[in-house]
């Protein structure tokens, strides 16, 4: 994959769950260096608190890890938020992808990594990709 890479929540999720079959292909991805928002952090850190149970050493220890590879997380701002907005009027995505794709056009990015939007689907100048789609 080429250009720059916003991660969604699954991506870093899988990166950090060993006993899942996309773990590989998660920390090849996050390796290749990119950027997430706070959101994606929040959404994370709720994912490893709730669904795997991990103690909040576990969750301070892998938040460590991703903010030494990737670059600082973009922030949750109002000209987010009002992008976010345009976004799920426009495509009619949920207003939770929504504010996933503003960050990602807002940090510049080409491809963003994520299984929750359509697979090729281009958003202004960017393209979504799910990374762990079948053939």
């Amino acid at each position: 994959m080429s250009g720059k890479l916003f991660f969604d929540t699954n991506v870093l999720v899988y990166a950090f769950t060993a006993d899942d079959a996309r773990n590989d292909d998660a920390e090849q991805l996050l390796a290749m260096g990119g950027i997430v928002s706070v959101q994606v952090l929040n959404e994370f850190v709720n994912v490893s608190r709730a669904k795997h149970r991990r103690s909040w050493d576990e969750v301070d220890r892998t938040l460590d890890i991703i903010r030494t590879i990737l670059d600082p997380p973009l922030p949750l701002t109002m000209a987010l938020h009002a992008k976010a907005v345009e976004i799920a009027r426009r495509y009619r995505f949920k207003f939770y992808d929504s504010l996933i794709v503003a960050a990602a056009l807002s940090a510049n990015c080409n491809l963003l990594l994520t299984e929750d939007l359509q697979d090729g689907q281009k958003i202004e100048d960017m393209i979504v990709r799910n990374p762990f789609r079948t053939q």
